[in-house]
């Protein structure tokens, strides 16, 4: 027995090619040239049958298929069976090319089946025949579909009005489900349907805690398929004598809503599940050409892009949610009887599903997460990078292959940091500059401009701190004049300056190196929190503004370091502090991630408890006020020449919050 398959290259068809191969007989598989090499990755995947599939080169949306002529004449009489798989499943697709593949390609594919006087076609069409029908379709249905507006909705009814209307041989026409992985293994070759909601369930188990109830989504009806039952199921039925004619819904019997269909992935995924569902249907009494009219404007426009965006899914595919149609599958069912061919439950296969997806198709093992691939040949500007940590990020970007501009203060040390990273054979270039003198900072940003082409990343890293109470400022109005100078009006005064090169090149990445205490609020520090919780006002406003240019703000909450700036205070060498190459991590998985906010654990307790526990929150803060003390520094006292005795109590409360500034 002899069999010609289109799409056998294609997701369902390369699982089929796998069942004809159990049969005797030679397998013709239309292929186009430039997929040959898909062909012999099939036929690697069965060496021992490989010479029985044979290449017929051709084009689905090309009359004849394409095929040569001295080809067809040499096939004519000797095909049993030609299954037409080849089609595009996509909801996101052009309609042009839908209509070419799926409808023109049918048309195609049912005149060549004639000319080689095949004894069956097989058309493999999809349940998306229905349309939007409200209600139960039958497999004697087709003619009574509805909402035939979408293209892929459309062009499945076409192309199956096309096999009905047009065909002069024996045929039968197959409607799968929505298909699925392989029951047992979990493979797929794309994202589609179902598989757009993995990475949201992903995000939410990454975040959540698998026990805390969530609200979700009502909506819809689902059915889904694994590959193997169906191409099971239609090799069985196209090998069955005496159904000619038929139509076979190759459906699971049940149906589930996205609410059950996301809380069965969420149970393979271990994450939380959609406890509280509510059907969007409840907005209905919100007027049609209301909801049509705030479609329209841009800002909602904007919005729904950025959503669908975040989650991974064509915004046309959100036709799906309307989808209500249940399947009746009560003749395939019976033929099926006896043969040991069942759609397995959703639950059973679930979990190969989801590991499958997320070891071999999560769209984030496809995204470049090296440092390399972020800053190589990048403009990579550090203010303070001639020590501490904006010394050890400048050796480590120029590493990676960022051509490195580091400023500060003073030029020796600036040329030690250059010399250090040019002899382990990176890039990098110096400018003099004092953060907080303004018109130094528009001259250096002016040189940096002309010599380099523009900033690709700015990390504000030059900063000042100081540890005073308030008590002891009443008198000292010029600690807040000066830490603001620098750490608000110098950081901004670069941002200002790399801004509109970054936006006429529209990619950019800002990154604030901002503190723990932001988050927290320790006492002693009001004139430095202050600076630099200004600077992240202005950074988390401006992101907005640039978000749809490519433009990232990045603000890290850095804790406690062991650098020359917390050498003064004394009493911070019995406190636990981050090394510089912890340090040195923080930003390199800013660049990495793009977040607009990293932080140590200890940071998001800070400020999980602050936003919701604000007075327990200051109550503890108090504690730690009342149990350090100011330094002689602070006092305006001479430094002790050895660290003061601390308690068993302070060193406890030190252990306990690492990297809190206290």
């Amino acid at each position: 027995m002899n069999y010609l398959v289109t799409g056998g290259t294609g997701f369902i068809g390369r699982f089929f090619i796998e069942n004809l191969l159990a049969r005797p007989g030679t397998i013709h598989v239309l292929v186009r040239e430039s997929s040959l090499p898909k062909l012999d990755e099939l036929k690697a995947r069965f060496p021992v049958a490989a010479e029985r599939i044979v290449a017929l080169v051709g084009d689905i949306t090309q009359p004849g298929l394409g095929i040569a002529d001295a080809e067809l004449r040499a096939l004519a009489g000797k095909i049993d069976h030609f299954f037409h798989f080849a089609a595009i499943y996509d909801m996101a697709a052009s309609a042009e090319s839908q209509h070419a593949a799926n409808v023109a390609g049918t048309l195609y594919a049912v005149q060549t089946a004639e000319k080689l006087g095949v004894r069956c076609f097989h058309h493999v069409s999809s349940v998306a025949v229905s349309g939007l029908y409200r209600g139960t379709f039958r497999e004697d249905m087709f003619e009574e579909a509805e909402n035939l507006d979408h293209p892929y909705f459309r062009t499945k009814h076409e192309s199956e009005k096309m096999v009905r209307q047009r065909c002069r041989v024996p045929y039968r026409i197959y409607r799968p489900a929505a298909v699925v992985g392989h029951s047992r293994t979990g493979e797929i070759d794309k994202i589609d349907g179902p598989y757009y909601s993995f990475k949201t369930i992903q995000r939410i188990r990454n975040i959540l805690p698998k026990w805390m109830p969530l609200v979700g989504v009502e909506s819809g009806v689902n059915n889904l398929v694994p590959v193997d039952y169906v191409v099971n199921a239609i090799d069985y039925l196209a090998h069955l004598d005496g159904q000619d004619g038929g139509c076979f819904h190759i459906v699971d019997t049940e149906h589930y809503s996205t609410g059950q269909m996301m809380n069965i992935f969420a149970e393979a995924a271990h994450a939380p599940k959609f406890s509280l569902r509510f059907d969007p249907k409840i907005f209905d009494f919100v007027p049609t050409a209301l909801v049509e009219l705030l479609n329209k404007l841009p800002p909602v426009k904007r919005l729904k892009a950025a959503v669908f965006e975040r989650i991974g899914m064509p915004e046309s595919a959100s036709i799906l949610t309307k989808y209500e149609t249940k399947y009746d599958s009560r003749q395939t069912r019976r033929l099926l009887e006896g043969s040991g061919i069942n759609p397995p439950k959703l639950e059973r296969y679930a979990a190969r599903i989801w590991d499958y997806w997320e070891r071999n198709l999560d769209p984030d093992l496809f995204v470049d997460r090296t440092l390399e691939g972020q800053v190589r040949d990048r403009v990579v500007l550090i203010t303070g990078g001639s020590a501490g940590i904006g010394k050890a990020t400048a050796i480590r970007l120029a590493a990676a292959g960022a051509r490195v501009v580091i400023t500060a203060r003073t030029q020796e040390k600036l040329d030690e940091t250059c010399a250090e990273i040019t002899a382990q054979g990176g890039r990098a270039y110096s400018y003099v500059c004092d953060a907080a003198d303004l018109a130094a900072v528009d001259e250096v940003m002016r040189r940096i401009d002309e010599e380099h082409g523009g900033v690709d990343v700015l990390i504000n890293n030059a900063g000042r701190s100081i540890r005073r109470s308030v008590a002891l400022a009443y008198d000292r109005f010029h600690d807040f004049e000066r830490t603001m100078q620098l750490n608000y009006f110098g950081a901004l005064r670069f941002i200002l300056r790399a801004l509109p090169g970054m936006d006429r090149r529209r990619h950019g990445h800002i990154i604030n190196i901002s503190s723990m205490g932001v988050l927290g609020h320790p006492p002693r520090f009001s004139s430095y929190i202050a600076s630099k919780s200004a600077l992240e006002g202005f950074s988390l406003c401006a992101a907005a503004e640039f978000s749809d240019r490519n433009i990232h703000f990045t603000n890290i909450n850095m804790p406690l370091v062991r650098t020359e700036m917390i050498a003064p205070t004394k009493i911070y060498e019995y406190a636990p502090a981050l090394e510089v190459h912890e340090a040195v991590d923080m930003i390199v998985d800013a660049l990495i991630s793009r977040k607009s906010r990293v932080a140590t654990g200890m940071g998001w307790v800070q400020h999980f408890a602050a936003t919701v526990f604000p007075k327990f929150s200051e109550i503890v803060n108090n504690a730690t006020f009342r149990m350090f003390p100011d330094s002689d520094a602070a006092k305006g006292l001479p430094t002790a020449p050895t660290p003061p005795e601390v308690t068993s109590e302070q060193i406890a409360m030190a252990q306990l919050m690492k990297g809190v500034h206290f």
